[in-house]
């Protein structure tokens, strides 16, 4: 950081630090995420600034002699990586099926407060290569996750009558890949015979994949009243 920047300087770094916030903003809004554009570019100017104003105390900094009094200004930035925390924290959230959503905004914004830290200290060709890897890992990436075969979580729900199929004729399909039962629970009707069968599954498969064949096979077989499959 120079000890005296310029007014031309400082404006070139909020500059850089609002147009890379913005693209980066920008795939959040397309996609509807928590944080948008306006939250990204506040956060990353604010960030700018902060940076900013510990570059403009430097000169100011040190102990002087007889004084006990010691201005350490890169505190500034320091509580602004502190303060994101808790901001990031508040954008997490767990559904009650365990899922849990908002890590990547929450890490949007923590990158894009480190990135305006960047600008804000005047290291251009740093936050520049931190903006090329923001967009590398926003934009590519996300649509390689497509072609990534992965592991989800899904809820096979199937109601029997007394002459459908055994519970150990199911329970044996899903004990194949690439199907793994994770919890089981069975429930018999004494009077009536008819049995209901909930399985939570995990399973390999591509993100959108329709209801796997053998559900349409099962609720197909006599003595299947309903079958259900949620993902």
């Amino acid at each position: 950081m120079s000890l005296h920047p310029e007014l031309l300087n400082l404006a070139l770094r909020l500059l850089c630090a609002f147009a890379a916030s913005l693209v980066i903003g920008l795939d959040r809004e397309l996609h509807e995420r928590a944080a948008g554009m306006r939250t990204t570019i506040l956060v990353c100017l604010a960030a700018c600034i902060a940076m900013m104003s510990a570059n403009l105390l430097l000169p100011q900094a040190g102990k002087e002699s007889g004084s006990f009094v010691q201005m350490d200004v890169m505190r500034l930035p320091l509580g602004i990586l502190t303060g994101m925390g808790f901001i990031g924290a508040g954008a997490i959230m767990r559904r009650d099926d365990g899922f849990v959503l908002g890590v990547t905004t929450a890490a949007t914004l923590w990158f894009v407060t480190v990135m305006g830290l960047c600008f804000g200290a005047g290291q251009f060709l740093l936050g520049g290569t931190a903006f090329l890897a923001a967009l590398a890992t926003l934009w590519p990436l996300k649509y390689a996750e497509h072609h990534i075969g992965k592991d989800r979580e899904a809820r096979l729900v199937v109601i029997l009558s007394r002459d459908g199929p055994s519970e150990a004729e199911v329970r044996h399909t899903l004990s194949h890949p690439p199907f793994r039962i994770r919890r089981a629970f069975v429930r018999i009707a004494s009077d009536t015979g008819r049995r209901e069968l909930r399985y939570d599954l995990r399973y390999a498969a591509d993100a959108g994949a329709p209801p796997p064949d053998f559900v349409a096979s099962l609720a197909a077989r006599e003595g299947v009243e309903q079958v259900e499959w949620e993902v």
